[in-house]
């Protein structure tokens, strides 16, 4: 990607209000600056910190966009999302960082709850219908998931709200109701049903397939994701024989690519077990026999692995932005692989294990590249290459 970007579009008019993109008042030039001296006040202690990788066009690069849904007081409905801190709906029909698409079809699902008497959900009395939309696409396949969040099983006219919906957007591809009767936080809850098509979506990244499902985790900006994991297997720097473990996989993606790419044999370990069903379906999409997946706690695998002595060559560990814990480093520290390739959504927790680990161990960090995921957004990912010394 190059590191001469476009500069802003007109500002967005929601983002005070918002609070999803806390860089929008900069260019992307600024932006770019602004992350890079973060990451180096954080990391530079650790060795050089590489100049930061942005994207050539940084809108509408989310490949999945969710909506809350909520009437006000003179009946109208809003969809949008929740300002940052409360649970407040701001109404949003299009978002410079979210797919054209995935807005244009929440708007419509909007537009056609009266017509099928759908209410929304009131968080204050636990009653209503819908609660959220979520809609994912694969990029490379342009296949389109829509996630239907529900706070009752009974879905009235479910037929005929499908073939509404599809009569306006023939490319989707599935559609899914997902039932969340809880008072809770969180979007999805743990029963679904397929309403049409596969329940599934596929895409492809860095030369390999991957199904995704509504639940698994998948990388919100395919074309950053692209570069961040091809410097992860550059770090890596495979050369056939390599043991590779995979932890805090997902559905395998960084693990799928190492083995195409140069690893000898790949374990993967991941506690969400939606995740690791799809993982395993990737790995047979892609005709890979290399490797295998577990479900586990990441520090518990790798306590585990360590007490039984296994002596990887090297570990990938892509953490969520509480970063690890004692349990896993420490495990890491007594397994002693040959490489470390350190994926980072959180350079402040990065900073804390990388601390921890030089401090403890005979590692040190040798890379540190940024990449900007997240254009308009204070965050940053990063990958370190760490090696005994």
């Amino acid at each position: 990607m190059s590191n001469r970007p476009e500069t802003n579009k007109q500002s967005c008019p929601v983002y005070k209000k918002c609070g999803g993109c806390q860089l929008q008042n900069l260019s992307y030039p600024e932006q770019l600056e602004f992350k890079q001296k973060k990451v180096e006040k954080l990391l530079k202690r650790f060795c050089t910190v590489e100049k930061i990788i942005g994207m050539k066009t940084p809108y509408h690069y989310r490949n999945k966009v969710q909506a809350a849904f909520y009437t006000d007081k003179k009946g109208k409905i809003i969809s949008g999302v929740y300002q940052s801190g409360s649970h407040h709906v701001v109404g949003i029909d299009s978002c410079q960082t979210e797919d054209v698409i995935a807005d244009k079809i929440i708007v419509a699902v909007r537009k056609l709850l009266p017509s099928f008497r759908m209410t929304t959900y009131n968080e204050d009395t636990g009653k209503g219908f819908l609660r959220h939309i979520l809609v994912k696409r694969g990029f490379a396949t342009n296949q389109i998931m829509l996630v239907l969040v529900t706070g009752t099983p009974v879905f009235p006219s479910k037929n005929n709200f499908v073939k509404a919906i599809l009569k306006q957007f023939p490319e989707i591809t599935t559609i899914v109701q997902n039932i969340n009767s809880y008072r809770t936080n969180l979007v999805l809850g743990d029963n679904q049903k397929v309403l049409y098509g596969k329940g599934y979506i596929e895409d492809i990244l860095c030369g390999c397939r991957f199904r995704i499902s509504p639940k698994s985790f998948y990388q919100i900006n395919p074309v950053q994701t692209e570069v961040l994991y091809g410097k992860a297997i550059e770090f890596a720097n495979l050369k056939g024989n390599e043991t590779v473990l995979d932890t805090y996989c997902g559905i395998g993606t960084i693990g799928i690519i190492a083995a195409k790419n140069g690893a000898g044999n790949v374990i993967g370990a991941e506690l969400n077990g939606d995740a690791v069903r799809d993982a395993i379906v990737n790995a047979r999409a892609n005709n890979l026999k290399n490797i295998r997946f577990y479900k586990a706690d990441a520090g518990e695998f790798m306590r585990e692995a360590a007490d039984e002595d296994e002596k990887p060559d090297v570990v990938f560990m892509d953490p969520p932005r509480a970063g690890s814990d004692r349990k896993f480093l420490d495990s890491l520290i007594k397994m002693s692989p040959k490489k470390v390739v350190y994926v980072s959504c959180n350079p402040e927790t990065l900073a804390r294990d990388l601390a921890y680990l030089t401090q403890n161990s005979p590692y040190k960090a040798q890379k540190i590249q940024p990449v900007d995921m997240f254009p308009h957004t204070a965050h940053v990912e990063c990958v370190v290459l760490m090696s005994r010394v």
